[in-house]
């Protein structure tokens, strides 16, 4: 019985779509494995790590009868990666084994039960939907995602937290020395919800959203949240644990403000973060008049030193940073100039868009 007759590119960009949570090394080895399921002329893939699961759907021209099966999800890819792209692929079951064949390749690949494959099913209880576009979502990550904890005792840390308010949806990030909020406007009013997002789960939303207009529709409920744009739809699990209140984080009143353009600060950070190294990333930030000058030395005695122009006319200053924190928002900001203010050498300053107030981020000082 043929299963599935098609081109490798119709059955390779859906596989990819849901592989990327595939765990190499499983407990369970069928969640090494994505799930294959026809009815009619419709092939659904599923994956799942047992905390997020990830379903698409694409339509085979080709193909006799219905059935279900799942096979290693990395090798199924990389053999259709193989393949030249106009490669025509034919999946068929045989004696519980899967035999990819195409052109003049055979491969014949060990199966398991589609019966025992686990899914998840969506929460009961209440549940509220909101929509927004896939790239406003994508954006509001792209601007959050960098500042999450990685490997922090503080589990709620390593994750992401989205807040919905009226008409608002707020992401903030922090992994405890930077602190990184935005927020977009949505098209319902929402009662107020925080929910914590793994990392994981940002992660997967950030490489499969795409940067256009096209609606995003996210359901919120008890324990779980569930994105579906496109032909995807992703569930996931949410943190348990209560984030830190952000808003006692972000300074009430600054009275030091510098405006730069942000290319220049992000190029003359490059080049001064040349001379730090792994274990040690802290530049001195003075600020004089109209000038900003970046200084970064290591354990060689080696010492870099940058100056630009900016607009300032506050307090004499001479701050360190971790460099990678200030290159983080820089590199995922998009706009011209950026504000960043202060009160002295010890407190956390606050980088800021000029004339927009819907991102925030708070960045600790170092010693130096």
């Amino acid at each position: 019985m043929v299963l599935i007759k098609t081109q490798r590119d119709t059955l390779l960009a859906p596989l990819q779509s849901v592989s990327g949570i595939v765990e190499r090394r499983h407990t369970l080895p069928i969640l090494s494995n994505v799930l294959l399921e026809k009815r009619g002329d419709k092939l659904t893939l599923l994956a799942t790590d047992i905390e997020i699961q990830i379903t698409t759907a694409t339509d085979v021209a080709a193909g006799e009868g219905d059935g279900a099966v799942t096979v290693g999800a990395r090798k199924l890819q990389d053999i259709l990666r193989s393949l030249s792209d106009n490669a025509e692929v034919s999946l068929m079951l045989e004696d519980k084994r899967l035999q990819v064949r195409a052109g003049k390749s055979r491969f014949s690949l060990q199966t398991l039960p589609a019966d025992d494959f686990p899914r998840m099913t969506l929460a009961e209880g209440e549940t509220r939907q909101f929509q927004l576009t896939q790239k406003a979502f994508r954006q509001l990550l792209a601007k959050t995602q960098y500042a999450m904890a990685a490997q922090d005792v503080r589990y709620y840390l390593n994750g992401l937290l989205l807040l919905t308010e009226g008409k608002e949806l707020r992401a903030v990030a922090t992994d405890g020395h930077r602190l990184a909020f935005a927020s977009v406007e949505i098209d319902a009013d929402l009662p107020r919800q925080e929910l914590i997002l793994p990392r994981k789960t940002v992660l997967e939303l950030n490489r499969l959203l795409a940067d256009n207009d096209e609606p995003l529709a996210i359901t919120l409920a008890p324990n779980q949240v569930r994105f579906a744009f496109g032909s995807v739809v992703l569930v996931s699990k949410l943190i348990d644990g209560k984030f830190p209140d952000y808003e006692r984080v972000v300074p009430a009143t600054l009275k030091n403000h510098m405006t730069a353009s942000r290319t220049l600060l992000l190029q003359a950070m490059n080049r001064a973060a040349i001379l730090t190294n792994e274990k040690f990333r802290g530049v001195r930030v003075v600020l004089g008049d109209n000038s900003l000058k970046l200084i970064a030395a290591n354990a060689e005695q080696e010492e870099a030193q940058e100056e630009i122009e900016v607009q300032y006319s506050g307090d004499t200053l001479d701050v360190g940073f971790n460099v990678g924190y200030l290159l983080d928002v820089l590199n995922n900001l998009h706009c011209d100039d950026v504000q960043w203010s202060f009160n002295d050498a010890n407190s956390s300053a606050l980088v800021s868009v000029p004339g927009n107030d819907r991102f925030k981020y708070v960045v600790m000082p170092m010693r130096i």
